[in-house]
């Protein structure tokens, strides 16, 4: 992975040290010692669209968006909980099922390490670099029709402090950067078409970090889960693990337009070694159209991941490799009062496809000087996340209230005025605007919208 470029200021200077790392592949040395001066993000974009050259037709702006808001930072179904170890608990009045999923989770937590060595790691930093291509196509009863679109290559940087604390950074071809984080508080996520916006619900893990990178966050994600099944993974028997998330957390992530019907996440753990192999994921929302006709939509998108290459870092065995297959899919059509049934809503549905091939160049644990600070929002995130929303009877989030005071606020601050020491009226203080970023329902899939509000400086 390529970390630095040439000095920008001085040709005898010290190499400038990029934000994210590149594919080593993408780096063209300079001729004869000399540096040509030139922007950074210049740099990254000529060196990753020569490399789509070689590799074919580079993808379009909105399939970079597509792969980035899909695959760059998913997060899991619902908040994890510390594990507490299965040693000295009673589970005689367990079902068979849960007591099956703790113990497999203690043979994976011993594969992985160990009790002591998860235990010791606080922190984490993994650097890595990949690959992501998309494909389209119209599932139909009578046939399928598939397009295949663009490939795109980058590097991300992904930081953890515990579970609910995260941040990653990616930077895809033609230097376009993503950032999503968590302070344990709210999670965000920020692109230069979107503005930083939050996730709806309390944080959750990234997903990123339960495919092999953290195995503490893979353990305190399964120890709720309940085992269903043994199934055969690339010729590796493996015991199947699945979590749901539950109704308050799909609640807490639902709106009046948007809802999130369910958010499952199966993990596949190998028999052999007792690893984490294979991990899938399903997530249903049922999106309303308001009209005269209150039509349904809904937004299915799967993800299947499949984990390999482990080496030791620190005594912890950690996944080097792997590729995740995504399927998003948009089907059916109905109104509420005359509900809907499966064979007209899945019988046609438009389904877009894309892959992700992922590799760890660097990975390390308990980082020094990795405070809390690293993982705060970014400034224009603060207001927003303070905000309380409103609760409906249903446990829905209602934002239209919200908006509704919004647009109120110019034509009640344009007539504040304060007074001075004299007891005489100094002007109205100038107005600004400020962005607010307003939650649209969809949480990382749909566009933010953005609501400008004028609020007033009062003189003291």
């Amino acid at each position: 992975m390529r970390k630095v470029c040439a000095n920008l200021d001085r040709e005898d200077g010290l190499d400038t040290v990029l934000e994210v790392p590149v594919p080593e592949s993408q780096h063209e040395p300079s001729g004869r010692g000399r540096r040509r001066r030139r922007p950074v993000k210049a740099w990254v974009r000529s060196h990753m669209d020569q490399r789509h050259q070689r590799d074919g037709a580079p993808p379009s702006g909105a399939d970079v968006q597509l792969m980035l808001g899909v695959i760059g930072a998913p997060l899991v179904p619902q908040p994890v909980e510390a594990r507490k170890a299965m040693a000295g608990q009673d589970i005689k009045e367990e079902p068979i099922e849960v007591s099956k999923a703790k113990y497999i989770v203690e043979q994976y937590v011993a594969a992985a390490g160990g009790e002591p060595a998860l235990s010791a790691a606080t922190s984490m930093y993994a650097m890595g670099k990949v690959r992501m291509r998309t494909t389209k196509g119209q599932k139909a009863k009578t046939g399928m029709g598939v397009v295949s679109g663009g490939e795109v290559a980058g590097g991300f940087v992904v930081w953890q402090k515990m579970p609910e604390m995260w941040c990653l950074e990616m930077v895809v071809a033609g230097g376009t950067k993503m950032s999503a984080g968590s302070d344990g508080k709210v999670a965000w996520r920020q692109t230069p078409w979107q503005l930083a916006h939050a996730s709806r619900g309390p944080p959750r893990p990234l997903r990123r970090c339960v495919q092999g990178l953290d195995p503490k966050s893979t353990a305190n994600l399964f120890s709720t889960a309940t085992w269903v099944d043994e199934k055969c993974i690339d010729g590796d028997d493996c015991f199947v693990l699945r979590v749901d998330a539950n109704p308050s957390a799909l609640r807490a992530r639902s709106s009046a337009d948007v809802e999130v019907v369910r958010h499952a996440v199966w993990g596949y753990f190998s028999q052999r070694t007792g690893l984490l192999v294979h991990l899938e994921d399903s997530h249903l929302l049922r999106i309303r159209v308001q009209g005269e006709a209150a039509e349904t939509a809904y937004w299915e998108t799967s993800m299947e991941s499949s984990i390999g290459d482990y080496r030791p870092v620190d005594g912890i065995n950690v996944a080097h490799a792997g590729r995740t297959v995504v399927s998003l899919s948009r089907f059916g059509s109905g109104t509420d009062e005359d509900g809907y049934s499966d064979a007209d809503v899945r019988g046609k549905r438009a389904c877009t496809c894309m892959e992700e091939t992922w590799s760890i160049e660097e990975v390390d644990f308990n980082i020094m000087g990795l405070s809390t600070e690293c993982f705060l929002p970014p400034r224009d995130m603060i207001p927003a996340c303070n905000s309380k929303p409103v609760e409906k009877e249903h446990g829905a989030v209602d934002h239209s209230s919200s908006k509704k005071d919004a647009a109120g606020v110019p034509a009640k601050s344009a007539d504040v005025k304060s007074k001075n020491n004299d007891g005489g009226v100094l002007p109205a203080a100038p107005a600004r605007k400020a962005l607010v970023p307003a939650a649209t329902g969809l949480g990382w899939f749909g566009p933010a919208k953005v609501v400008a509000v004028e609020t007033v400086e009062i003189a003291e």
